[in-house]
């Protein structure tokens, strides 16, 4: 047993491999600083079902999400050897519209032993504002929506599908980059699998992927049998959508039983007017992490570890979004807010291991050219906070946190590739929750536009701080402000401006929530 096990796990970590390798290629031969610097990016491997096999560890919100996509390629094309499909449509498997997905098929001979998908964060693919992002009704406002094509055939590259997708970006240059990037990504992963296919032999193959499935799916229902038994409900809430729509609930039940776990989301609000409506597929992203870090890393991400849930979503919930809803908030804020939710309601079950809430918002930002500019640009960037304190120590400060597992844009590549200046970039002390394990602090940084620019931001937990537990108190709020002409204004959490040369945009983020209560002092 102990012999089969090591080989299970050396099998999983080679698997691994190549969707790490993957990674690899792409964020050394990308274009843009949000992929090169930031590792906006994700890849995986699935077998020839679309079943998720292994992943690299990179962002759970594109991972989770990845396996519809996949599955909508192969509902759309008899896959042959050679072939490339580009897509981003959030209604298949999509996340948000400059998350690009691109997925290929590995063969053995003439049969398929299977896929290998990568996506990535484009800083812009056209719609209403730079960076994709704004305050949009509509997802046709948001930029282009690309459904399942062939971006190569038979390893033949088709070179107006790329003008296509370029043509609708105000950075046709580095969408061209980026696209050949992944495109490089995919060669490499096709080499790498193809090799594993030759050394097992495609029948082996496949075998030693369902063993993987069914090993996870065990582990998990273990992990979760350990789990006390019962309903555990919380409810959450988002500041608002941008438009009317004001504290947003967020509820969810999860019904722990046997080794199962069904996570209902009834009371949940309805889809919004605004960005923040989230596809089905992110939620269940969301889910899956919640479920993964309760159960434990050490039980390999794939297909079989979330058989073991149960997901309930109303029809015309806000985690359902349908076509044509906005959604380019529900990806980055919403996932956020579910995560948040989950946590809430499984510290009741799990009070020693769950923490306090963390920022709870990726705090995005967008900055790009205006009509007429020389030389157009497009920046994107989510910013980091603070986390929670948990029962085993305090949180930590200035992170990424939960659904983004990005870095920060270096500020030599921020100055070097875009127009603004670093004024400051420090931690903001004080802003993590109190307790006897403090919330870990936000971030405070300020950035000197150093043309006419049109920024967009989208975040959240500007009006309520993210909570505490066990006693402990809330994380501060973030807030944001512009500075133009001496004079400095609050901005609301989700806003697109026009800013002048000059102006100075300073963002504060969330600190995470305290846990425990402190104790107090004798006289």
């Amino acid at each position: 047993m102990k012999d089969r096990l090591f080989t299970l796990e050396v099998f999983r970590n080679l698997v691994s491999s190549v969707a790490e390798e993957m990674g690899a290629a792409l964020h050394h031969t990308a274009y843009s600083a949000n992929i090169k610097e930031r590792k906006d990016h994700s890849c995986a491997v699935f077998d020839p079902e679309g079943r998720l096999i292994a992943q690299a560890e990179h962002i759970p919100v594109h991972l989770g999400a990845m396996p519809e996509s996949v599955r909508a390629v192969l509902g759309s094309f008899d896959l042959s050897p050679g072939d490339l499909v580009v897509l981003n449509d959030p209604f298949l498997g999509g996340t948000h519209l400059p998350d690009i997905s691109m997925v290929s098929p590995v063969f053995d001979g003439p049969q398929l032993v299977g896929l290998i998908a990568s996506r990535a964060h484009h800083s812009d693919v056209g719609g209403l504002s730079p960076g994709s992002l704004g305050l949009t009704r509509d997802i046709y406002q948001e930029g282009l929506v690309i459904p399942p094509v062939l971006l190569s055939r038979g390893g033949e590259y088709d070179p107006g599908i790329e003008r296509l997708i370029c043509a609708n970006s105000r950075t046709p240059e580095e969408r061209s980059g980026d696209l050949h990037a992944q495109a490089t990504a995919h060669a490499v992963g096709t080499r790498r699998l193809a090799a594993l296919a030759e050394k097992y032999g495609r029948q082996a193959l496949l075998e030693r992927f369902a063993e993987l499935m069914d090993y996870s799916e065990r582990l998990t229902r273990l992990a979760l049998a350990e789990v006390p038994p019962g309903r555990y409900s919380f409810t959450d809430y988002l500041d608002d959508d941008g438009f009317l729509a004001t504290d947003i609930p967020i509820r969810v039940t999860v019904t722990l039983e046997g080794g199962t776990a069904k996570v209902d989301f009834a009371g949940t609000s309805g889809a919004v007017e605004g960005p923040l409506n989230c596809p089905r597929a992110v939620t269940l992203s969301a889910v899956y992490y919640v479920f993964r870090c309760v159960t434990g890393e050490d039980i390999p991400a794939n297909d079989g570890a979330f058989r073991p849930l149960e997901v309930v979503i109303p029809d015309g919930c806000l985690l359902a979004a349908r076509r044509p809803l906005p959604v380019g908030g529900g990806n980055v804020e919403t996932s956020q807010r579910v995560v948040d939710t989950l946590l809430g309601a499984l510290a009741g079950a799990l009070p020693g291991i769950v923490p306090a809430a963390s920022y709870g918002t990726m705090s995005n930002l967008a900055i790009g050219s205006g009509p007429g500019a020389g030389r157009p640009f497009s920046y994107y960037e989510t910013i980091a906070g603070g986390t929670g304190g948990t029962p085993r120590g305090p949180g930590s400060s200035a992170t990424h946190a939960h659904m983004t597992n990005t870095l920060n844009t270096p500020v030599e590549a921020l100055e070097y590739s875009y127009p603004v200046r670093v004024g400051h970039y420090r931690v903001r002390r004080g802003s993590g929750g109190a307790g006897l394990n403090r919330g870990g602090d936000g971030i405070d940084r300020e950035l000197e536009l150093l043309e006419d620019c049109r920024a967009t931001i989208l975040a959240d937990r500007r009006a309520r701080g993210p909570w505490g537990l066990a006693g402990g108190a809330p994380g501060k709020p973030g807030l944001d402000r512009l500075v133009t002409g001496g004079k400095s204004k609050r901005l609301p959490s989700k806003c697109v401006i026009e800013a002048r040369k000059g102006s100075k945009l300073r963002m504060m983020t969330p600190g995470g929530g305290g846990w425990g209560e402190r104790p107090r002092r004798s006289v």
